[in-house]
C-alpha cells in the first residue's frame, strides 16, 4: 500500500538536475573516496567498498558540493568536506545495522550479516579517522568545527533513540528530536561547510544551515512513511523492518495516540514487547490508515520541506537553487 502525495500535473521531480550540476566535482569525490578507503589490512576495503558502492544515492555530499556552488565558492576544498560527510554517513549505516541488528542494507545483506558485528564497528571507526584526516588537510577550523559537532550529535542522536525503543509514551516533539539529531544534523552540516569555505555573510551561512536541517527532517519523514507504505527496492530494506525492530517512528507515535485502548495495547504487545505474530505488520498498516498517521507523516514532511526551500530565498535565483529545491521535492516525492 502506497502513501499518495499529490503533486499537480507536474512532471515527477528528479534528483538529476543536482546530480548534472554537481557532476564534476563528484568525480572527484568518488576518486577521494576510493583512495581513502585503501589499507594495507583487507578486510577495511572490502566492508568499507561492500557499502560505498552498493548504489546509494550520495544525496549528503551532492548537497556540500551544491552549497558550496551556490555560495560561488572557487576552491577545491569543497571536494574533501563532502567526501568527509560521505565517510560520516557510510560509517553511522555501519553503526547503525549493528546497534538495530539489520539484514538488509540498500537492497543487499548488510556488512555485519557478511564480516560480522566487530568488522562493521571498527571499520565505521576507520572511516570516521578518515573523515577527520581529509577535515584537517582542508585547513578550516570552523568547517572542522561544524563537522566534528555534527559527529558528536549524530552520537546522542543514537544515544537518544535506544533510549526512546519500544517506548509508545514516545511524543511526538521527542522523536522530532531524535531525528534532528540522528539525522538532519549531518545534512545541516553537509550545507553549512560550503558557505563557511566561500566567507559568506553569517546570515547565507545559517540560511544553508536551516535547508540541511529542515531537509534532512523531510527526509527522514518520508523514509518513516516508506517503512510502512513503501516498496523495498525504493526503501533498500525490507518494508516493515522498522515495525520488526520495535521502532516508535511517527507513524507509530500518531497512531498509538489516536488509538483505542485495545489498538494501544496492540502497540504494545508488538512494539514494547516484542510479540509479533502473522499478520501483525498488515494490523499495523491498517491502524495507521485508519488514523491517517502515514498520511500526516507526510504531510509534516511536506511542511519540514518547505521550510527548507524558503530558507533559499536570501539567494538570487540559479540553475543550482532550482536544483536543490527540487532536490527537496524529490525527497518528499519518494513517498508517492
Amino acid at each position: 500500500m502506497a502513501v499518495v502525495v499529490p503533486f499537480e500535473n507536474r512532471p515527477e521531480p528528479s534528483i538529476e538536475p543536482l546530480a548534472a550540476l554537481v557532476g564534476p566535482d563528484m568525480e572527484r569525490v568518488n576518486a577521494a573516496i576510493l583512495s581513502r578507503t585503501g589499507s594495507q589490512v583487507a578486510m577495511i576495503p572490502e566492508v568499507a567498498n561492500h557499502l560505498i558502492n552498493s548504489g546509494g544515492k550520495r544525496l549528503r555530499p551532492m548537497l556540500t558540493l551544491a552549497m558550496a556552488q551556490l555560495a560561488r565558492y572557487e576552491g577545491t576544498a569543497h571536494v574533501k568536506l563532502a567526501a568527509s560527510v560521505e565517510f560520516m554517513h557510510t560509517a553511522t549505516l555501519l553503526h547503525d545495522d549493528v546497534v538495530d541488528e539489520s539484514e538488509m542494507r540498500r537492497g543487499k545483506l548488510a556488512a555485519r550479516m557478511l564480516w560480522g558485528n566487530e568488522a562493521s564497528v571498527l571499520v565505521g571507526d576507520f572511516l570516521l579517522g578518515q573523515a577527520f584526516k581529509m577535515m584537517v588537510e582542508v585547513g578550516s577550523l570552523r568547517a572542522l568545527e561544524i563537522l566534528s559537532s555534527a559527529a558528536a550529535v549524530i552520537a546522542e542522536g543514537e544515544v537518544m533513540q535506544l533510549a526512546a525503543a519500544k517506548n509508545t509514551a514516545t511524543t511526538e516533539d521527542e522523536y522530532v528530536a531524535v531525528i534532528r539529531a540522528k539525522t538532519a544534523e549531518l545534512f545541516a552540516a553537509a550545507c553549512e561547510v560550503g558557505p563557511v569555505l566561500a566567507a559568506l555573510p553569517k546570515a547565507e551561512q545559517n540560511a544553508c544551515r536551516s535547508f540541511g536541517m529542515n531537509l534532512g527532517i523531510a527526509f527522514q519523514l518520508v523514509d518513516d512513511a516508506l517503512d510502512y507504505g513503501g516498496a523495498s527496492a525504493k526503501l533498500g530494506k525490507n518494508t516493515g523492518d522498522d515495525f520488526r525492530e520495535g521502532k516508535i517512528t511517527l507513524p507509530v507515535v500518531l497512531a498509538y495516540r489516536r488509538g483505542s485502548e485495545p489498538e494501544r495495547a496492540f502497540w504494545r504487545r508488538t512494539l514494547e514487547q516484542g510479540d509479533i505474530r502473522d499478520g501483525d505488520l498488515d494490523q499495523a498498516i491498517l491502524l495507521m490508515t485508519r488514523h491517517k498517521a502515514l498520511e500526516d507523516t507526510v504531510k509534516r514532511a511536506r511542511h519540514y520541506g518547505a521550510i527548507a526551500k524558503d530558507a533559499l530565498a536570501l539567494f538570487p535565483d540559479s540553475p543550482i537553487k532550482a536544483a536543490l529545491i527540487e532536490t527537496v521535492e524529490f525527497c518528499i516525492a519518494r513517498a508517492h
